[in-house]
């Protein structure tokens, strides 16, 4: 094991080093929450894929082929497919908002009084998101040094938040895009040709395994459309995602670098399916599903390959972490924490009492005003989300419940919203935060007495969520002409703050670019 024991401790200092540049690079708030908006298709598609393919995806997506055969892979294909109609459908306008959380976005186009429950929403969705992808260390560290669980999380969580903190979007971008690549050669250009051949082919996988593990709904129709309406559907509206596409260099690259990144997740989703049922014929008996990759890995690798193997594992579960993370940063800090500022200093003005002339929704006005480092306060959020991470990562054991309760919450309350006010011009504030509430006590009250797992709280959540939206918005006052017209110019880009990535001068007069 001492090799595998080298390529994962450079793989690891790697990423260290990689946090220490970009601190170096990322000097403004637009550089270190969306590195300065400037990724080309390349970086984009790569930075994009690696992190909506986190260890749920690889130690989960393996675990559903060992129980499920190749239907297994729909968990996966429906992050895919989810990814593919954002960069299809709304990627461009998304880009063109220059905002930097959704809760901005929705402040924008309702007029400025919907993005603090959306914040909360959205922050308490990262925040688990990247709990669950901290957990996943546990599993890793302990094939590799037989680490208990506790010294596992605090191990991978501290490497995760030092680069994130150091260095923000440029870090996590350039951490991200090696995780891509190893990634790439560990899962599909490794395990799994490696994991078939072991399996003795296709043909002999068909002989051992029940027909069922072939068939393309034997995980069960009703399970792919919860899967559609959670993953698909979430990736739609994930604070975590719509930061990746604020880093696009402009409309062209959001759309087609998303539309890249989106095949792969359908590619990553067979090939973990395929290696997971390839498991099922070599170790048929496992305690758990999810042991089936480090299973494989363990057993059927040769050492070095095997380090890379885990190396991409690990990078799988680090550029979900490292994005959930910095998503949590901005969310607590761009739309909690500055609003809780906001009402307690005068209105209209920043804490010093100076005016900043900037629209509030655009929510750059703390860093016009010069009166505090941008860079400072989001690299401090980072450290502090990152600490309670950890802490409640050491404390959770059902990561499969965690990460439901986040999915279920999330596309319960906002997903209508969110779509409905790029889609539905007739939609207000009111029928916003109505929805909300509706969609997401409906979706709590129902997994508290149907239990977190049940599919029922997502289906009457998003139709509770739906109704509520168009009949309130439909009753009550529509949404002021000026605040749509300045949310029109904003989606074709023609009222959009500085492009060049850099924030307004103190003066608030924006650079030339």
């Amino acid at each position: 094991m001492a090799v595998d024991y080298a390529v994962i401790v450079l793989y690891l200092a790697g990423m260290l080093a990689m946090g220490w540049w970009g601190m170096r690079r990322a000097k403004s708030k637009s550089e270190f929450l969306v590195a300065g908006r400037r990724l080309g298709p390349a970086m984009y598609s790569g930075t994009m894929a690696a992190i909506v393919l986190g260890g749920a995806s690889t130690i989960g997506g393996v675990g559903l082929g060992y129980q499920y055969g190749l239907s297994g892979a729909w968990m996966v294909f429906t992050i895919g497919l989810g990814l593919l109609a954002l960069s299809i459908f709304f990627s461009a306008r998304i880009a063109r908002l220059k905002v930097y959380t959704v809760s901005e976005m929705l402040d924008l186009r309702y007029g400025g009084s919907a993005g603090i429950i959306s914040g909360v929403v959205m922050w308490a969705y990262t925040l688990m998101l990247a709990v669950t992808s901290t957990i996943a260390y546990a599993t890793i560290f302990d094939v590799l040094f037989g680490m208990d669980r506790t010294l596992s999380i605090v191990l991978g969580g501290v490497i995760v938040v030092a680069y994130s903190t150091l260095g923000g979007m440029w870090s996590i971008t350039l951490t991200d895009m090696v995780q891509f690549v190893v990634k790439t050669i560990g899962v599909l250009l490794l395990l799994l040709p490696i994991a078939v051949v072991k399996a003795g082919g296709f043909a002999e996988m068909r002989d051992r395994l029940p027909d069922d593990y072939f068939a393309p709904l034997g995980i069960g129709g009703q399970t792919v459309f919860t899967y559609v309406l959670i993953y698909s559907f979430g990736m739609l509206i994930g604070q975590d995602i719509w930061q990746r596409v604020f880093t696009a260099r402009g409309d062209k690259v959001a759309r087609l670098g998303g539309t890249a990144a989106g095949t792969y997740c359908l590619v990553y989703a067979v090939a973990g399916a395929v290696i997971g049922t390839a498991a099922k014929v070599l170790y048929p008996h496992l305690g758990s599903p999810d042991d089936a990759f480090a299973t494989i890995v363990k057993d059927a690798l040769p050492m070095g390959v095997r380090g890379l193997v885990l190396a991409a594992a690990l990078s799988a579960v680090m550029s979900t972490s490292s994005g959930a993370l910095i998503a949590c940063a901005t969310v607590a800090n761009n739309d909690i924490w500055a609003r809780v500022k906001g009402f307690l200093a005068a209105r209209g003005a920043t804490p010093g009492g100076q005016d900043t002339g900037q629209d509030p929704a655009d929510g750059r006005g703390e860093e016009a005003a010069g009166g505090s480092d941008e860079v400072r306060d989001n690299r401090l959020f980072i450290l502090l989300m990152g600490v309670a991470v950890i802490v409640i990562a050491i404390a959770l054991n059902n990561v499969v419940e965690a990460l439901t309760l986040a999915y279920n919450v999330l596309v319960g309350g906002l997903l209508v919203p969110i779509l409905g006010g790029l889609l539905w011009k007739r939609g207000n504030a009111t029928g916003a935060l109505a929805s909300v509430a509706v969609g997401g006590l409906t979706v709590i009250g129902l997994m508290a007495t149907l239990g977190v797992l049940a599919n029922e709280p997502i289906y009457y959540g998003l139709l509770a969520s739906l109704v509520t939206y168009v009949a309130v918005s439909l009753a009550s006052k529509p949404t002021d002409p000026a605040v749509l017209t300045a949310w029109r110019a904003r989606l074709a880009g023609e009222a959009a703050p500085d492009e060049a990535g850099e924030e307004p001068a103190p003066s608030s007069a924006a650079h030339g670019v």
